[in-house]
């Protein structure tokens, strides 16, 4: 299950992670949001162990919106050693997310 990254966890969960980090910015008012929301709790369970998976709700987190410029969502960032390397804007099948994923994990 993806885990919930809130303003209080985010630095240690996502920029203290040695492994590769998926964040899903989102928010239940969303509907692209709801279509991309399984395939994150998918990749959860496909990356267990080699990445962390996570999900901000930004109307309940907005330090974490505002400090990464979210104004689209869903907006899922990519992490690795606690900087962004990739990002994707908007609602894309599990293969995008996948294919960004694995170039992390080189």
């Amino acid at each position: 299950m993806a885990l919930e990254i809130t303003d209080s966890n985010f630095e240690e969960v996502v920029l203290k992670a040695e492994k590769p980090v998926l964040i899903d910015f989102w928010a239940e008012w969303c509907g692209p949001c709801r279509m991309v929301g399984p395939v994150v709790e998918e990749l959860a369970k496909d990356y267990e162990g080699k990445a962390v998976i996570g999900k901000v709700n930004v109307d309940e987190n907005p330090e974490i919106s505002v400090r990464y410029g979210i104004r689209n969502i869903p907006a899922l960032l990519f992490f690795k050693n606690g900087e962004i390397v990739d990002k994707q804007i908007g609602a894309v099948p599990k293969s995008v997310l996948n294919e960004k994923l694995e170039k992390q994990l080189v």
